[in-house]
């Protein structure tokens, strides 16, 4: 719904959307869809205790072509003031997402659960298992039990593909700044960190995705 208003404001004012703006709206519909399902969501005290989030909407892979995973989205993280930050656009490549056979598209989600882990992803290149540890995110309204794999993870991540949604370790994916993307939204290239954590000020197209984040987590 936010995503169509959004749009329909961009027709009727004369000025379209870009690619990047579709994208930014598009990573908030899925935040939104996924915390507003009732029993196959993020678990809430989860996304409470992370530091960042990362939400890439419809990250694609190839049929028949081994490893041809590529992904656009975005990351935000905490800021001073317990709000979120402006999002910073992303990459995402290869790693095991679990795509069913034939090609398809999967919505990816990962919470980063301390300060160590949103720091690495500031960085050029990152990598999920290597870098940092992570572990499939359990669903549901609250975790039910903070297992061993939970408490010494960095990342939890998740993903949905044609309805499922559910838990996955993205070992082996790589994260890097989007910087042409930034450029596209805020004007200029800007570093993962010039955005997350210098201070950028969230503008029109972010702000969707910056509100789902605070609707949805609620540390004080």
């Amino acid at each position: 719904m936010k995503l169509t208003l959004v749009l329909l404001i961009s027709v009727l004012t004369g000025f379209a959307a870009t690619d990047t703006e579709k994208r930014v709206q598009a990573a908030a519909t899925v935040l939104q869809e996924i915390m507003e399902t009732s029993d196959r969501s993020i678990p809430q005290d989860l996304l409470n205790k992370a530091e960042c989030a990362v939400v890439v909407p419809g990250m694609k892979q190839g049929a028949f072509i081994v490893g041809a995973k590529f992904g656009r989205g975005f990351v935000s993280c905490r800021t001073g003031n317990a709000g979120w930050s402006a999002p910073a656009a992303i990459r995402i490549e290869g790693g095991s997402v679990g795509f069913q056979i034939g090609g398809t598209e999967t919505d990816i989600i990962m919470l980063v659960l301390n300060r160590s882990g949103a720091e690495k992803l500031m960085s050029s290149k990152f990598t999920v298992g290597a870098d940092a540890t992570v572990a499939a995110g359990p669903v549901g309204r609250t975790t039910g039990a903070e297992t061993d794999a939970y408490l010494r993870a960095e990342i939890l991540s998740w993903s949905r593909s044609r309805g499922a949604f559910a838990g996955i370790a993205l070992k082996g994916s790589t994260l890097r700044p989007d910087e042409k993307s930034n450029q596209e939204l805020y004007g200029k290239e800007l570093t993962t960190r010039a955005v997350v954590m210098d201070g950028t000020p969230v503008n029109e197209a972010g702000q969707p995705l910056v509100s789902a984040l605070t609707k949805y987590s609620a540390r004080k």
